[in-house]
């Protein structure tokens, strides 16, 4: 279900008290000091921010037949304005209808909230057998990012070790982001954001380009890209009477972390959840990805629940800690995934036994085994693999090492209500889901004629997952794209695998630097299994912490033996004062957004009356660390407490101060926000 204001139907209706206007221009006004200019005569719109100018010559196009046509080539435009009430608030809609020239009818609308510093916009085109698979419902100039610009690189999803990337944004640069995109100063924090709000239909892209020309910005529905959406293809048509872009978020902010959260937020609101709302404490707990992997069995994963319930009774959430098994689960059944599961169920009982929730893991539209042939048969169902494969022209796709099934195919979902029956009368609370990315690809043709984009295709698997699951179970994404899967799970990692050095540490982080926000698109984010094992103290507190600032903790180690591991882990996961800086579920923000595929060295959270702050050192040596207060903010001329909540040490701050860390190693420190003396 999407908000009202955003189906075609409603687009599609005559506007209420429609005006002629030729050759004039409509002035639309948004939050407390925002205005469009919308020139009718030329189909383009300048946009402002109080007196700034943020965007000129904005345009929308469409292509048709490998035709572009731009809302600058019509001669008539009509504007209406209406009143809207959903879940963004009450505002109103601006439609500006353009035809003539014979071209299809075009409509370019507006959404503005007095209460939003910000504005949203979608184009419309109507006729006869409209198709296409390319709609620009925003395009124009780009104002000037004075001081340390960047322009930041989004990825479409979490696969291939991908990163993040912050590039300066100085002539000549061009770069595209997956969903949304941001140019900002590090220094000032202000800049510019735009960013698709839904992803039911389409795969967007944003063009950033700073020449000697000027600055431009493109915001593309239609767009694939292999290294970064994973695409063979093109993107797939949509066709109809209509064909809607997806709606845009566009804005400029002071601070444009602030404007990410609420980019986030209104994702949500936008693309309500389908998955039901998780109300329950935040996640902690160890999964078997981290060490144990293809070596898991019952003995080990029993010895690890032992573990939990013996030796880390204080490492809980709401009294609750999950036991996960991640993938080779299968060495726990016999006879392949029709055969016998009890031996699984006898884990999931003794997990319970002993007080935590039993987790489990799952590709739903991935072959593994598709070396094996086309004519093995599939899971739970009469079709054969090479039936329900997901087809790319003469081929088939294959990512990660595993071939994609096709998500709208009877074969497919059979598997998956076959699969996810048997975990579920197996009494798993938590299911990991990964590789979902394999179920949005595009495709020269899916089972479902009906289903023509990969975006498409997601929602019909996904939709079909959930509705198994039922509301039994926490879902977690793993691999995933970042935006559309907001809808289906109650978190979702940040980053690829990441392990135990101070690299997977910097990895992890580099998408908590930039893609904090998610923490406002889902329940929670995760920063992957945590793993201490045999590294130095420094590198097992940095990348303890690393989770710490996602908001979640799961962990990793080998707890069917013991180690130096095992002895850090119970001083440190049963830390009162740690697991409480998680108890909200939400992530830290970062200080800096300059570091390109690198990530920030510090980080905050204010949670209730508690301020934190994380400062990691990625460096090769010992460094230093300005702890600016005014820029982490707080007030400049304060005196306040910094309370080191792993080794219990105590430092003062007032204005700036200076911190030293060696190479690889973290801290987090708890910050009274009353100042010393008041």
């Amino acid at each position: 279900m999407t908000v009202a204001v955003n189906s075609t139907a409603s687009a599609l209706r005559p506007p209420a008290k429609m005006v002629r206007a030729v050759n004039s221009t409509v002035r639309i006004n948004y939050g407390a000091d925002g205005h469009i200019i919308y020139d009718t005569g030329k189909g383009i719109c300048t946009v402002y921010q109080g007196k700034e100018t943020v965007f000129t010559g904005v345009s929308s196009s469409v292509k048709i037949k490998g035709k572009l046509i731009s809302s600058k080539d019509y001669k008539i435009s009509a504007y209406a304005k209406t009143s809207v009430s959903n879940g963004f608030g009450k505002g109103f809609k601006h439609t500006f209808t353009l035809s003539g020239n014979g071209l299809p009818q075009m409509q370019q609308v507006f959404y503005t909230y007095p209460k939003k510093s910000y504005f949203f916009t979608e184009t419309i085109i109507s006729g006869t057998g409209i198709s296409t698979s390319h709609i620009v419902p925003f395009e124009g100039g780009l104002r000037n990012i004075p001081g340390e610009s960047r322009t930041l690189f989004i990825p479409f999803d979490n696969d291939t070790f991908i990163s993040y990337d912050a590039k300066p944004f100085k002539a000549p640069v061009a770069s595209v982001s997956a969903e949304a995109g941001v140019v900002y100063d590090n220094d000032s924090r202000g800049g510019v954001i735009a960013g698709s709000l839904e992803h039911m239909n389409w795969k967007t892209g944003v063009f950033t380009n700073a020449s000697a020309d000027g600055n431009t910005i493109k915001v593309l529905a239609g767009y694939t890209e292999e290294s970064v959406t994973r695409d063979k293809l093109p993107h797939g048509e949509i066709s109809g009477k209509s064909v809607k872009s997806p709606l845009i978020f566009i804005g400029y902010f002071s601070d444009w972390r602030i404007g990410m959260d609420a980019y986030a937020r209104d994702n949500r609101i936008a693309e309500p959840p389908f998955v039901f709302n998780w109300k329950k404490s935040t996640p902690v707990g160890w999964n078997s990805w981290g060490v144990i992997q293809d070596k898991l069995n019952y003995e080990k994963a029993v010895k690890v629940a032992d573990f939990f319930a013996d030796s880390l009774k204080g490492f809980r959430a709401g009294n609750t800690a999950y036991v996960d098994l991640d993938s080779y689960w299968d060495n726990m059944i016999k006879g392949g995934l029709e055969g016998d599961f009890s031996q699984l169920k006898a884990f999931a009982d003794h997990c319970k036994a002993k007080g935590l929730k039993p987790g489990v893991y799952w590709a739903p539209f991935t072959d593994w085994g598709f070396k094996g042939g086309a004519d093995r048969k599939v899971d739970g169902s009469d079709y054969k693999f090479g039936e329900i494969w997901t087809k790319i022209g003469n081929e088939y796709h294959e990512l990660d090492g595993a071939r994609a099934l096709d998500p709208t195919h009877p074969g497919t979902q059979q598997r998956i209500a076959y699969v996810i029956k048997k975990l579920k009368d197996c009494g798993f609370k938590m299911i990991k889901i990964d590789f979902l990315g394999h179920a949005a690809v595009e495709s020269n043709h899916f089972y479902d004629k009906k289903i023509t984009t990969g975006m498409q295709a997601y929602r019909r698997g996904m939709e079909y997952l959930v509705s198994q699951l039922g509301d039994q179970m926490l879902i977690y994404a793993a691999i995933s794209p970042s935006l559309a899967s907001g809808r289906y799970v109650h978190s979702r990692r940040v980053a690829c695998d990441a392990f135990k050095s101070i690299k997977d540490t910097q990895y992890t982080l580099n998408s908590v630097s930039y893609g904090w926000w998610q923490t406002y698109l889902y329940n929670y984010i995760d920063a992957d299994h945590v793993v201490l094992e045999n590294e130095s103290e420094g590198q097992n507190r940095a990348r303890m912490l690393s989770a710490i600032v996602t908001g979640t903790f799961i962990t990793g180690d080998d707890f069917s033996k013991t180690g130096q591991w095992t002895a850090r882990a119970k001083e440190w996961y049963q830390n009162k004062e740690l697991l409480k800086v998680i108890f909200n579920g939400k992530a830290f923000e970062p200080v800096d957004g300059n570091t390109g595929t690198g990530a920030s060295a510090m980080f905050t959270k204010k949670a209730g009356n508690d301020f934190y702050l994380a400062v990691f050192n990625y460096k090769s040596d010992t460094s230093s660390f300005t702890i600016d207060a005014n820029r982490i903010g707080l007030t400049a001329d304060k005196t306040y407490v910094m309370s080191e909540l792993i080794e219990d040490n105590q430092i003062t701050l007032t204005g700036k101060t200076t911190i030293e860390l060696p190479y690889a190693d973290a801290k987090i420190y708890k910050i009274k926000l009353a100042p010393v003396g008041h």
